[in-house]
């Protein structure tokens, strides 16, 4: 497992994905909790999936179709890496306090 760049943006999505580690969020539930743009959520998702911290999967078609909408990704954290954002988080926390 790799270690992403943890700016405050990636700060937030993680924040988002460990409220509830278990559940799936698509990428613009994720977006609106975080209250990023699309443009900065998506690549930070990729980024955290490629180092194996989130997993993705597509949502199943019949869902979608049922629904009248384009088939959504759906992110979850992984065990290892909710662990690993833990402790991002905190030692960004620490910083911030060592700063202030």
């Amino acid at each position: 497992m790799g270690t992403p760049r943890v700016t405050s943006q990636t700060q937030q999505v993680l924040r988002v994905l460990l409220e509830e580690p278990g559940r799936q969020r698509y990428g613009l539930e994720v977006c609106e909790l975080a209250g990023l743009p699309s443009g900065t959520v998506y690549p930070i998702l990729a980024r955290l999936e490629q180092v194996g911290w989130v997993n993705s999967v597509w949502e199943d078609p019949v869902v979608h179709v049922r629904g009248g909408r384009p088939r959504r990704r759906l992110y979850s954290i992984t065990v290892g890496g909710a662990k690993e954002a833990r402790a991002a988080l905190a030692s960004a926390c620490r910083a911030r306090g060592q700063r202030a």
